[in-house]
């Protein structure tokens, strides 16, 4: 299933991912920010189970901002979770 997730306190703007039925996080794409970075992360956790995923990733700060783009990446696996729940 393909989510996309609009971000807030980072330079990413937007996530976009798929989740598989196997809860495996595949084609992993940030809009915005680092992009060097933000592909590095996307190669990082393909094919990894997302709920893991957002356990590792979430807290991360960038800077003094409260979130990062990783934490961003995070909330958006934890948001596609329960939005797959209520479905």
């Amino acid at each position: 299933m393909h989510f996309e997730y609009s971000t807030t306190g980072t330079c990413s703007r937007l996530i976009e991912f798929d989740i598989d039925s196997d809860n495996r996080l595949h084609n992993v794409r940030f809009t915005g920010g680092c992009h060097g970075n933000l592909q590095g992360i996307g190669a990082l956790v393909e094919g990894e189970d997302a709920h893991r995923v957002a356990e590792r990733l979430r807290g991360i700060r960038c800077g003094a901002k409260p979130t990062s783009c990783p934490d961003q990446l995070a909330c958006a696996l934890e948001q596609a979770a329960t939005q797959s729940e209520n479905r």
